[in-house]
């Protein structure tokens, strides 16, 4: 019988496991998984990050801008009578000597309207349309140019449209002696030269433009208009030390204005102010363009190096065997390039066998090309000398090319074939090619590079490399932390 005092027999420790987690595959699965994410989690946190980079194309870095103070030969022109004035010449319009530009008459000019043509209208609807679709109001003070601009061509138009003398007559007309182009203001810049400005005068803040438009009655002596008879102009820009240092070397300078994104060059100089230097351009056309403003903001071209733009830590070296072209072929089968590699079999017989490569850079083999040529010529001439011909002149070879492949598959002293000619190369030169890791696969390919231009940063490499570097690829920016074929990601 069983002994009733005797107590039940305690759970073991593995029953007790089970009745608190309910231990079974499933729960044994997710444990394991728990604990590979912990550990991939633990490796991510404390290995080093591979930084990716997009490759883009443009300068090395940014022109610089500045503000450039305009200076030309021009004079302000005063009313030699009282009256009402009527103005004929279009503001901002280049005149010919003895053209009209104003009429001055004893009565207020005729309030009858005079019709204008479609055409006028037409011209000034697209003035107004083109001057909408530009405006910046960060610049309102050019809808006053505007309008002084609009009204010009409207009193022209208007004048114009009358026929005979009877459009002029009553006043007292005033023709210009000289070419020039018309402005209806002045500023007090109209005097000053280079050599008689100051450093006040590129203070912005307190320059101040008049306008001479008056729609009533004037006086002698009054300032009517503003003719600016050169069109050779200068620009002067303020200059820090390092600008000063940086352009110190240039005699000519390309430059872009903001204002309508046109470009042209000019000679450039550095001259002395009052204690500060300035870059003076001086140019000899496009002064119609930019007639009614004084201050103009510019950008010097200065960086004209451009390429595909890459970090400096992105770059790395690599050595390669140097092959002729002659010894690459192609496999039938696969269509891979490769090298046919000499060897033997078993019994000592000499055979060759296909070894894919991995080519990184291409560059012309002048040697090779110079013994082709000299060959080439050598046999002219003796061709020639049994014809009794003159002298050959330099005969052009077809251009041959030096291919750099990857050192893995082969070794020092292996021996190339040429499908060809049964020709031999014996694999030894090597070549050390500048490069970087690209990651458009999710592994590291290495990809040869030509440098153009660097700064402490960034470098701007060609585009046009063989076996190079495309806008938008991915590359490592930190290649100090990645190995050749590492797989990233």
């Amino acid at each position: 019988m069983p002994d009733k005092n005797r107590s039940p027999r305690s759970p073991g420790l593995l029953s007790r496991i089970k009745s608190i987690f309910g231990l079974n595959i499933g729960t044994m699965l997710f444990g394991v998984l728990l604990l590979y994410m912990i550990f991939s989690a633990i490796l991510y946190l404390t290995s080093d990050k591979v930084e990716s980079y997009q490759v883009i194309s443009g300068p090395l870095s940014r022109n610089e801008t500045y503000t450039g103070l305009a200076v030309r030969e021009e004079s302000v022109y005063k009313a030699d009578t009282d009256g009402y004035i009527t103005y004929y010449a279009k503001e901002g319009n280049k005149i010919n000597a003895n053209g009209v530009i104003y009429g001055i008459g004893s009565t207020m000019p005729s309030d009858n309207e005079a019709e204008l043509t479609t055409e006028e209208i037409l011209n000034i609807r697209n003035d107004m349309m083109s001057f909408s679709k530009s405006f910046n109001s960060s610049k309102f003070n050019n809808t006053y140019s505007f309008k002084y601009n609009l009204e010009g061509n409207i009193l022209q138009y208007a004048g114009s449209s009358q026929s005979g003398v009877t459009t002029l007559g009553g006043q007292k007309i005033t023709k210009t002696d000289r070419d020039g182009i018309v402005l209806y203001s002045m500023d007090g810049y109209e005097d000053k030269t280079v050599s008689t400005l100051t450093a006040a005068d590129f203070d912005q803040n307190a320059y101040h433009e008049t306008d001479l438009k008056n729609d009533g009655s004037i006086q002698t002596g009054d300032p009517v208009y503003t003719l600016i008879t050169d069109e050779r102009w200068s620009l002067l820009i303020p200059l820090s030390s390092k600008q000063e240092a940086k352009l110190a070397d240039r005699t000519a300078v390309r430059v872009k204005f903001l204002k309508d994104d046109m470009t042209q060059s000019g000679d450039f100089s550095i001259v002395e102010i009052e204690g500060q230097k300035y870059g003076k351009i001086d140019f000899n056309k496009g002064l119609i363009r930019y007639a009614a403003d004084r201050f103009l903001e510019i950008e010097l071209v200065t960086n004209t190096v451009t390429g595909l733009k890459i970090p400096l830590s992105s770059i790395v070296t690599k050595e390669a065997y140097k092959i002729p072209d002659k010894y690459l072929t192609t496999d039938p089968k696969t269509q891979k390039t490769g090298l046919m590699i000499e060897g033997s079999d078993k019994n000592g017989n000499s055979t060759s066998s296909f070894v894919p490569v991995d080519i990184y850079a291409r560059t012309e083999d002048e040697e090779a090309m110079k013994a082709a040529q000299k060959e080439a010529q050598e046999k002219m001439a003796a061709k020639n000398s049994d014809e009794g011909a003159e002298a050959a002149e330099v005969v052009s070879v077809p251009t041959q090319y030096l291919y750099f492949v990857d050192k893995k598959g082969f070794q020092e002293g292996d021996v190339a074939v040429c499908p060809e000619d049964q020709s031999r190369f014996v694999i030894k030169d090597i070549g050390v090619l500048e490069g970087v890791y690209c990651t458009n696969q999710g592994y590291a390919v290495f990809r040869h590079i030509e440098l153009l231009d660097q700064n402490e940063e960034y470098a701007i490499v060609s585009k046009n490399t063989v076996y190079g570097l495309s806008r938008y690829d991915h590359i490592v920016r930190n290649a100090d932390k990645v190995s050749e074929q590492e797989i990233l990601y």
